[in-house]
């Protein structure tokens, strides 16, 4: 008992000193997101800016329009794919497992699928056009549609069902299912929409307007919460299904809450930034390296930071600052995740799943 009181004490003490350093991080990153890009912002002009002063018209355009809706839509899909990846490795207690596990991206590719690439066929992407407000939010709203329609199938069918492998199994059935229509879709589709959808699947933060980020945040800023108040439970899974439940825990209940939470968070990034895979696998291990603990109490909010922190580093660099260039974003998230993926397999799954001894 001592040895557990001084560890966690320690844990602490590291987590005072991280998070200021972090959150200072995120901030800089933050900052300089805004400035860079094809159009390089001297720092001078964006304090006047912050202040009211008098600069050049086409900076005031770019930072208000396009990067500052950019690096807010970065730190928040930043930190909820981190956070889902964590949740979805705690509840399959698998190094390997990423927010996209239970089907949900697929779903939401499905959806966009339906609406790019079907509009020719049956109208699909007529009718979304022509809803008003719906029309501006189409794509988000058919990817919304689409994750929740696999969340609703697998909530249904996991709650006839014990195993955790089944359902595993389940959201990867559904996912084969889901790239199979969405493959037919493409072979009917015209050159336009194949070109427009496989953007899509690029992924990007520049796509988030300002009338779409109060939407985005207040549903990501829910997850967030939903996540920091089951941390107990989270712990609890640590050890295991039967641990939990002699903790005097609902196991179905924290399994419906972990699906839903994480479904929520992935879904909600895909429908406004498309699929971005790997910092929800790659960033959950990188907090636990960083805080060496698997407490859920100090790696929750650490992954928001740091998912933030890998967001904006990605973005940055696939903006190629001082360039026309803009890279696609899921290959330099690749880059990046491949290696930490690599490095969990190779240093062993039990630091995976962050248990220290």
């Amino acid at each position: 008992m001592n040895i557990s009181a001084s560890n966690h004490g320690d844990s602490f003490r590291r987590l005072a000193i991280v998070i200021p350093v972090i959150l200072i991080i995120l901030i800089f990153l933050f900052i300089l997101d805004l400035l860079t890009g094809s159009v390089n912002i001297p720092p001078d002009a964006f304090i006047k800016m912050l202040t009211g002063g008098d600069v050049k018209t086409t900076w005031v355009n770019i930072f208000w329009d396009w990067r500052l809706p950019k690096a807010i839509t970065a730190a928040f899909a930043g930190g909820a794919l981190a956070l889902s990846g964590l949740l979805m490795q705690t509840f399959f207690r698998n190094p390997l497992a990423d927010p996209y596990i239970l089907g949900i991206s697929s779903g939401a590719s499905l959806g966009v699928a339906l609406v790019m690439l079907s509009a020719g066929a049956c109208g699909v992407g007529a009718i979304f056009a022509t809803i008003g407000f719906i029309g501006d939010l189409s794509i988000s709203v058919a990817a919304i549609i689409g994750s929740f329609a696999v969340l609703a199938l697998i909530l249904a069918i996991s709650s006839k069902i014990k195993s955790n492998i089944t359902i595993l199994i389940l959201g990867i059935m559904v996912s084969y299912i889901s790239g199979a229509i969405v493959t037919i879709l493409l072979q009917f589709s015209d050159e336009s929409s194949m070109h427009s959808y496989t953007a899509w699947t690029f992924g990007s933060f520049s796509g988030v307007t300002w009338g779409q980020i109060p939407i985005m945040m207040i549903l990501l800023l829910a997850g967030f919460i939903l996540s920091i108040c089951s941390v107990k439970s989270l712990n609890a899974l640590l050890l295991g299904e039967q641990y939990a439940e002699s903790m005097g825990m609902n196991y179905k209940t924290i399994r419906t809450v972990i699906i839903t939470n994480t479904a929520l968070m992935a879904g909600v990034v895909t429908a406004f930034c498309g699929p971005i895979g790997f910092l929800g696998i790659a960033v959950p291990h990188l907090c636990r390296a960083m805080f060496v603990t698997g407490d859920h109490r100090i790696l929750v909010p650490g992954c928001i930071i740091v998912g933030g922190i890998i967001a904006l580093c990605t973005d940055i660099i696939s903006h190629l600052p001082g360039t026309d260039i803009i890279l696609p974003l899921n290959a330099i998230t690749a880059l990046f995740g491949a290696p930490v993926v690599i490095w969990v397999i190779v240093r062993g799954t039990k630091f995976g799943r962050g248990v220290t001894t």
